[in-house]
């Protein structure tokens, strides 16, 4: 049991308003439903608040049509001057998915700086200390608190070199000694998959060779239910500082409640900075703000399997949206088993985005394609070295793999100097659709460029043409249907008549082995019924450039839910052959071949970029 003689209080910072937002909702939800509750969280003295960087940058102009730099901006009208707000930001990539260039982190920092920011925590998922040195430095020049990170997980294989205390000093020993200003140390377990005894050394080896008045802070997650009892070995190792959350954005996924850690404290000689007895009025104010959004229990819930998938609560919770817009959830266990398959063979590096990210994707590859088949841009650029040094060294197979279908070579250089250089592409972008051309703008743009993905459908510029995409995770209501008068000796009412596909699911037992497939049942075609002059046509399909042809093969997403068209690879009158890319959709922040059933001709084509479609709506037809 931890004690303390000498009174020790230990510093919180809350994090609803980022992580909790980004944990339990992938940060899609709108300012206007947490604003109040977190002015309230101030005028209760609660000084300290993580409120912008990671996903929850993203989120509000992906999803929500939010200007992210706006919200920060009124975040800190609300609540004041004196609090400090701290941004998440993941090292060469910055606030994005992909490595960004030094003058792109440059002018992130700035942009952060001028809309409200004190404090700049700043992790790589490599460990790679060369990666911290170089992105800390426009953060130490931006005036913010800099606090680096030393990226802790838990393991899903054994290692006695990597993810070790000994390891994980060794990084904090190697940053003390560069010449990196530094004004707080960070431990970042993701995961939430750390135990105890591995915090508690790691905390005490460093807490002998950092300097008195630095603070040393810990963050985790509860989503294996162990990380009241991490932030307590934490707190008995030294830890100064620890972030916790406030219900409904608590424990699952996110952080625990400050109440259940004063609870773990009491008697121990230790206090937080931070009244536990405030919490109830804030709870009170976020479920009333926050009752039209419906909460996933997979992301609400603790669940140990974690501890053999570190995977951040923070990439759980959009993950799991994700999965179900698409309608994939059912393939959401065979991932988790791929996952210490791909952790071991890409090398280890911490399960925090980027890195949770290309860990999730190349598994959902794997269960979807076979092992390897397919190898995720971001997983294969990180084992061909273009993220920085893995802490193991990656798979010979897999390497080889990723060289081959990138077409890569691999690399062993600077990864910010062989990043894009984006800036000048995301001026010329705004000059060529008369939008303004300001820092942020170039920014916003900037931000959302990956490689592969058309500047149509970049969510920079969708926001600055008033176009955004809009995905709230809200409750569904169900629709009133209106009160219809029988007639008094009515009939029984006949079946609707089908006009469209309809989807549905149906279970197939082969012997012991349950098998549930996705049916799409169509009406019959005009031209099979034209004998029936009486027979109703197919609704077209809209917004569309042409109706769907008469007597073709349509060709829907692969995906029984809804994802976006990304790119149309044919044009009317193209040949096509069976098995070839025809279009290509978004799904899971990634780009899916949408390939031909069949030999033909391109008949018509259905959608445009950035349309939504589902398995029911056609992208073209072949003839």
């Amino acid at each position: 049991m931890i004690f303390t003689e000498k009174a020790k209080t230990v510093r919180v910072m809350f994090m609803p308003f980022r992580d909790g937002l980004q944990s339990s909702f992938g940060g899609k939800v709108r300012l206007q439903d947490i604003l109040p509750a977190m002015k309230a969280s101030a005028e209760a003295g609660i000084h300290h608040f993580e409120f912008g960087g990671g996903a929850r940058y993203q989120a509000p102009y992906f999803y929500l049509g939010e200007d992210p730099f706006d919200d920060m901006k009124t975040m800190r009208e609300e609540v004041g001057p004196d609090v400090d707000l701290q941004i998440l930001t993941r090292s060469v990539s910055g606030v994005t998915l992909t490595t960004q260039s030094p003058e792109g982190l440059k002018l992130q920092a700035k942009l952060m700086k001028e809309n409200g920011t004190t404090w700049d925590r700043n992790f790589d998922y490599m460990n790679d200390v060369r990666n911290l040195i170089k992105t800390g430095k426009p953060i130490v020049e931006a005036e913010m608190h800099h606090q680096v990170c030393i990226a802790l997980m838990g393991l899903p294989f054994h290692s006695d070199k990597v993810h070790t205390a000994e390891f994980y000093t060794d990084i904090g020993k190697r940053l003390l000694e560069s010449d990196l200003h530094i004004d707080s140390i960070c431990l970042k377990d993701a995961s939430g998959t750390t135990d105890p005894k591995t915090i508690y050394d790691t905390v005490v080896g460093l807490k002998k060779i950092m300097p008195p008045e630095m603070l040393l802070w810990q963050h985790t997650h509860d989503t294996a239910s162990t990380a009241v009892a991490c932030y307590m070995a934490g707190v008995a190792g030294g830890v100064d500082g620890i972030d916790l959350s406030v219900r409904p954005m608590a424990s699952g996924t996110v952080q625990p409640d400050v109440r259940s850690m004063a609870h773990a404290l009491k008697g121990t000689g230790y206090t937080l900075d931070i009244d536990p007895t405030k919490m109830i009025e804030i709870e009170n104010m976020l479920n009333e703000l926050m009752k039209d959004y419906a909460f996933n229990p997979t992301t609400t819930t603790p669940d140990p399997r974690v501890l053999g998938f570190p995977m951040p609560g923070g990439a759980i919770g959009p993950n799991v949206h994700m999965m179900v817009k698409a309608g994939i959830l059912d393939k959401y266990g065979e991932v988790l088993s791929e996952f210490p398959v791909v952790v071991e063979a890409g090398g280890a590096w911490t399960s925090v985005t980027p890195g949770s990210q290309q860990y999730w994707l190349q598994a959902f590859n794997n269960v979807l394609y076979g092992r390897w088949k397919k190898i995720d841009p971001g997983y294969g650029r990180a084992v061909l070295g273009y993220f920085g040094k893995t802490p193991l060294p990656s798979d010979p197979e897999v390497i080889k793999a990723a060289s081959e279908q990138l077409d890569m070579p691999v690399f062993d250089g600077d990864p910010l100097e062989a990043a894009p250089k984006n800036i000048e592409p995301a001026r010329k972008a705004l000059e060529e659709r008369n939008l303004p051309v300001t820092e942020k703008n170039i920014f916003l743009v900037m931000a959302a460029m990956v490689p592969g993905k058309k500047l149509e459908i970049n969510e920079g510029i969708r926001l600055l043409s008033g176009k955004p995409r809009i995905d709230i995770p809200l409750k569904k209501k169900e629709e009133e249907k209106p009160k219809k008068e029988m007639p008094a000796a009515a009939s029984a009412p006949a079946a609707p008549a089908i006009t469209g596909p309809v989807t549905t699911k149906c279970t197939v037992m082969e012997g012991d082995v349950s098998r549930v497939f996705t049916v799409t049942v169509e009406p019959i075609a005009a031209s099979e019924v034209s004998s029936n002059p009486t027979a109703s046509q197919p609704a077209p399909v809209a917004p569309a450039p042409q109706a769907p042809a008469a007597g073709g093969t349509p060709i829907h997403s692969t995906f029984a839910g809804s994802v976006e068209v990304s790119e149309i690879l044919v044009k009317v009158g193209d040949k096509v052959t069976k098995g070839q890319a025809v279009a290509k959709v978004e799904a899971m922040k990634a780009q899916h071949d949408i390939v031909s059933p069949v030999d033909g001709t391109v008949s018509a084509i259905h959608v445009e970029l950035g349309d939504e479609v589902d398995s029911t709506k056609p992208i073209l037809t072949i003839s």
